[in-house]
């Protein structure tokens, strides 16, 4: 039999994240668990020895360094090594966000073995869940936010490749867009927009063109300037504060990208359009970006 130390807590299903057990366990030569399922996700990483895991089919041998995922409803097994056994972490943990967070640290039934060398903030972590244990509001917050470190951890050590599925692609894509949409205020460039998805800029630069038609460099300014767009009509601000509130620095260089998109500099954009077309006017350029942007979408999703 296995010396385990472990924890079970009840949970919230409705919770974003939880963790739902946790524990540290030195097995003896050849303690194994299952053929069974789990009826959550569950991270084991091995802190020292060795041993072997399988699911969907495939047996991965394991040592110190690396982990392995089990999956909700998928028959997994795992067995210590006979000469070598190993010494495990692992964390059970659930929610409504679980699976996306998974699949994001590119986790699957497929791929479901990580490498870390972060052996000794691993094992921190999960006995400071286990140190509070109690149902108590600050323990159940310090244990999920523990849950969320103890994730970061190990996509820290996990290496993000372009996935040649377009589903995985198109995903780069939308978390790029998300981020512009919340950042085109700030000065951001799009070496910070490739870091932020954890890319390389050329692979993003291609993602772009293969899925909206244009570069990221060309949607961030052409979002920039539909928001100065909004400004101009509807507010009284100078120039140059739409120019700081759109992400540009210099005046000059927003009147530049301003003129190459509307064809008139903001100021002469500001006087062309009567009063009572305003509010249209306002939202000529967002609807031209969006419908090029839908159009682009559909087009590199036909299956012909």
């Amino acid at each position: 039999m296995e010396k385990a130390y472990k924890l079970l807590f009840n949970t919230e299903e409705s919770d974003d994240l939880y963790v739902y057990c946790c524990g540290l366990s030195k097995t003896l030569p050849g303690h194994s668990f299952g053929p069974a399922l789990k009826p959550h996700f569950m991270i084991h990483y091995c802190l020292s020895g060795k041993g072997k895991f399988q699911i969907g089919g495939k047996t991965y041998p394991l040592k110190e360094g690396y982990g392995f995922l089990i999956v909700p409803d998928e028959l997994a097994y795992y067995v210590s090594d006979e000469k070598d056994p190993w010494t495990y972490a692992w964390v059970g943990f659930g929610g409504k966000r679980a699976e996306a967070i998974v699949s994001q640290l590119g986790l699957s039934v497929n791929q479901p073995v990580f490498k870390s060398t972060a052996s000794k903030d691993i094992y921190d972590l999960v006995k400071d869940m286990m140190d509070h244990n109690t149902f108590s509001v600050e323990d159940v917050l310090r244990r999920n936010g523990l849950l969320s470190m103890f994730l970061s951890v190990i996509a820290s050590g996990i290496s993000v490749t372009a996935k040649s599925d377009s589903g995985s692609a198109n995903d780069y894509v939308t978390k790029a867009q998300a981020y512009i949409r919340s950042n085109y205020c700030n000065p951001i460039k799009v070496s910070d927009i490739a870091n932020y998805v954890c890319i390389n800029r050329s692979y993003l630069y291609t993602l772009f063109e293969k899925s909206l038609g244009i570069s990221p460099q060309q949607y961030l300014t052409s979002y920039r300037i539909a928001k100065a767009v909004e400004l101009l009509q509807l507010t009284k601000l100078p120039i140059e504060s739409i120019a700081i509130s759109c992400g540009y620095s210099d005046p000059l260089v927003f009147s530049k990208a301003f003129r190459q998109e509307k064809k008139l500099s903001p100021s002469q954009y500001r006087k062309s359009l009567p009063k009572s077309d305003t509010q249209a006017a306002n939202k000529e350029h967002l609807l031209q970006v969006e419908k090029l942007i839908e159009e682009r979408h559909l087009e590199s999703n036909d299956p012909n």
